[in-house]
């Protein structure tokens, strides 16, 4: 026979579950009754290259003031008229933008042909010029069809922003659909395989790091195996920065390039080296050294959103001929963009606001 005390108890039990149900329901139905926020609808295709261009004219911001600075006096005017002094005014301007002589040459050489041969339009001369750099370079890219993994291998000096670059590449890649892997064959900083680890993380992408000062080789030949045995598609190595003056340092990283053959008889597929943007013409002497070394199929832009002298691109394309694949305006994962030079020229000769 139950006792009283047992009847209590079971009641007092049953009192409790029947609360904690209709305490849960209520606030289920009190959340689905109440208007929620709603989730922006996606970007169309053509609205996502919109906010993309707006996006570069914002980081252009800076080295479009420049240009203005020194072109104000010359737009609008009939280039034909030009004399020794606006030429002159034209060469300042793009040499304080970081443009390179040999860039500035060619861009005022043109220009004066032109405007001899009946061109009065100065704004749509400066464009189709800065235009006519990037026309005999194929800046258009994305990932070929072929082989899988396809390897790509980051390399720069000290400080431009590798490991990151690295993290926005994954990012961008695995949001395409891509199966992306990453190799941290940066093993002389902890901090850059421990930043690799973070970026890898939001990106869901896969990650293969040695111990801190294991061969950087050896762990380039076992990314690349992990990627073909997982069936990655893409593998993105992060490499150590090295000054481009410091021959070991480069001969290293012919190692390590030549230790991938081992795996992938045509790896790396593609060699980008990542720029600081803010060192304007200071880039472009490291640029030269590390494409004698390496042989570079590209370069990624940072930063440039930062700086003034993103007239040093245009010298980078000219000077090299070859191609921009990405550029950086800002710190979050979507802020590594697609470069696309019609957007670039668009961009650097829009009007600012601030001039009237």
């Amino acid at each position: 026979m139950v006792d009283l005390e047992s009847i209590i108890w079971i009641l007092f039990v049953v009192a409790v579950v029947i609360s904690v149900v209709g305490l849960s329901l209520g606030a289920w139905f009190f959340a689905k009754s109440r208007p929620g926020v709603k989730k922006p609808a996606p970007l169309s295709p053509s609205a996502k290259v919109a906010e993309q261009a707006r996006s570069l004219e914002s980081a252009l911001t800076r080295t479009r003031g420049r240009w203005w600075e020194g072109l104000t006096q010359l737009r609008g005017r009939n280039p034909k008229e030009f004399g020794s002094a606006e030429w002159e005014m034209l060469e300042e301007t793009l040499l304080s933008a970081d443009v390179s002589l040999k860039t500035s040459e060619r861009l005022i050489g043109s220009a004066k042909e032109l405007s001899q041969a009946g061109n009065t339009d100065f704004d749509g001369l400066m464009r189709f010029q800065i235009e006519s750099i990037f026309s005999g370079v194929d800046s258009s890219w994305s990932l070929p069809e072929g082989p899988r993994p396809y390897v790509v291998s980051i390399v720069g000096v000290n400080g431009v922003g590798k490991t990151t670059t690295v993290g926005k590449l994954a990012h961008r890649f695995t949001k395409e659909g891509k199966t992306v892997l990453v190799g941290a064959c940066d093993s002389f900083r902890a901090a850059a395989i421990d930043q690799l680890r973070v970026w890898a993380d939001r990106a869901g992408c896969q990650i293969v790091a040695g111990r801190e000062g294991a061969d950087p080789g050896a762990t380039a030949f076992d990314a690349l195996s992990a990627g073909q045995s997982r069936g990655a598609d893409v593998v993105l190595l992060d490499t150590a920065g090295r000054l481009h003056t410091k021959t070991h340092l480069m001969d290293e990283l012919k190692r390590v390039h030549k230790v991938m053959k081992k795996v992938i008889p045509e790896a790396p597929h593609e060699i980008w080296m990542v720029i600081d943007g803010t060192l304007g013409q200071n880039s472009l002497a490291q640029a030269k050294q590390f494409h004698e070394s390496l042989g570079l199929s590209g370069f990624v832009i940072t930063k440039l959103d930062g700086t003034a002298k993103g007239g040093a691109v245009l010298s980078i394309v000219n000077d090299l001929q070859l191609p921009i694949r990405f550029v950086g305006i800002g710190e979050s994962a979507e802020d590594l963009i697609v470069f696309k030079s019609s957007e670039f020229a668009e961009a650097l000769l829009r009007r600012p606001s601030s001039v009237s």
